[in-house]
């Protein structure tokens, strides 16, 4: 492997992201994964590109810039590769979120009025309106919003295509190495990438190991505070037609927003190109611990079929989970760790990643070559109190 002026660690969305964005701006990159690109978190994701998630704040204001930057830079990768290359599924087809309780329906009210607010298009819509669109909804509505700005990607392609943008660009991209830590200067600047007896020269470093970034970085000396939090996506066999969109519980904002250890569920439905339904979600904090509980996966199963009855006759084909990065404060970790000159960070988005990935990669991409940034860099610096930890902490 040859130098590069940055070395990217995690060959997941948001590593290719990054890588992306860097090599769009002339920087040679060179991204390293221990396994397979796009094999870990990325692999377990449902390619969520979500507004509706998201209460006002710096995460909305990402993931409206990601939302906006996702068919540009879609558009951008096929001009560059080919349109085969880059198919990646997107389908800006819009999500539903559902409130069957009248005691769903104040909270559910009070965040639309605030995604307003801050600029995103929501409408209110009726029963009849709502079946309209969904025709095997629930009869049990009582308030329904409809984001039309939601969309979704199939993550692995996306990454896919990320990388191949990089390739073509003149960049590198290796799976199967492991990167054991940094080469630093006599004035502890990253110069290199060690990885076993070899060692990779370069100007600098992204950590986007994802829920292993908090590992990572503890091992280079530069720790923050990020941490896997664990979920479980329900499969269906194929089947016709059924989901037409996103749908989700209202109390899934919630869920998303929680910092509890504790197991977190609601039930979020919505169909694939190949015709399966997928069916979550659920978080928890259960360190790397994969092994399948069986009553979580009751509990979504009985959430989808409390928004779609219909679900009830249709077999469940598979399971899986997946860890994603978890920082306390609920935000992304993205900019350059001021201890290790050289050193960034781009991880910590838990399961918005795949959303949030466009404009994550923009961003760290401005910051490294000392553009305007796409969105306040601020609420996302790696020195706020709720991440950076003390070495050896």
């Amino acid at each position: 492997m040859e130098s590069a002026d940055v070395v990217v660690i995690g060959a997941g969305i948001i590593g290719a992201a990054c890588a992306e964005a860097l090599s769009a701006a002339g920087v040679r990159v060179l991204v390293l994964d221990r396994a397979a690109p796009a094999g870990a978190t990325t692999a377990s994701g449902e390619g969520n590109v979500l507004l509706s998630d998201k209460q006002p704040g710096p995460e909305l204001e990402l993931a409206k810039a990601s939302r906006r930057r996702w068919p540009q830079l879609l558009d951008e990768v096929r001009e560059l590769i080919g349109p085969d290359l880059a198919e990646v599924e997107w389908d800006p087809k819009g999500g539903l979120v559902v409130a069957t309780g009248a005691d769903e329906m104040g909270p559910l009210a009070a965040l639309t009025a605030a995604q307003r607010a801050a600029g995103v298009e929501v409408e209110d819509l009726d029963a009849g309106q709502a079946r309209e669109m969904e025709p095997h909804l629930t009869d049990q509505l009582a308030a329904v919003a409809h984001y039309p700005d939601d969309a979704q990607v199939q993550p692995v392609l996306a990454t896919a295509a990320l990388l191949a943008a990089v390739r073509a660009r003149g960049g590198e991209v290796h799976g199967g190495v492991r990167a054991d830590g940094l080469v630093t200067g006599r004035s502890g600047e990253v110069v290199g990438v060690r990885t076993g007896s070899d060692a990779i020269p370069c100007g600098a470093v992204v950590n986007a190991c994802g829920p292993w970034a908090g590992h990572f970085s503890e091992t280079i000396g530069a720790p923050i505070d990020v941490l896997p939090r664990r979920g479980v996506v329900l499969v269906t066999a194929p089947m016709p037609p059924f989901v037409r969109r996103k749908v989700y519980a209202a109390d899934y904002v919630d869920a998303v927003a929680s910092a509890e250890a504790d197991l977190q569920s609601s039930a979020v439905v919505e169909s694939t190109r190949s015709g399966t339904v997928l069916i979550g979600s659920s978080r928890q904090r259960v360190a790397f611990d994969d092994d399948l509980d069986v009553e979580v996966l009751r509990g979504l199963a009985r959430g989808a079929i409390r928004l779609f009855p219909g679900l009830a006759a249709v077999p469940v084909m598979r399971a899986y989970g997946g860890f994603r990065p978890y920082t306390p404060d609920r935000l992304p970790v993205i900019g350059a760790d001021a201890r290790v000159p050289g050193l960034w960070h781009a991880t910590g988005h838990e399961g918005a990643g795949v959303g949030l990935a466009a404009a994550t990669g923009l961003l760290l991409a401005d910051l490294y070559t000392g553009r305007e940034p796409v969105v306040d860099p601020g609420p996302f610096r790696v020195d706020r109190p709720e991440v950076a930890l003390e070495a050896g902490s």
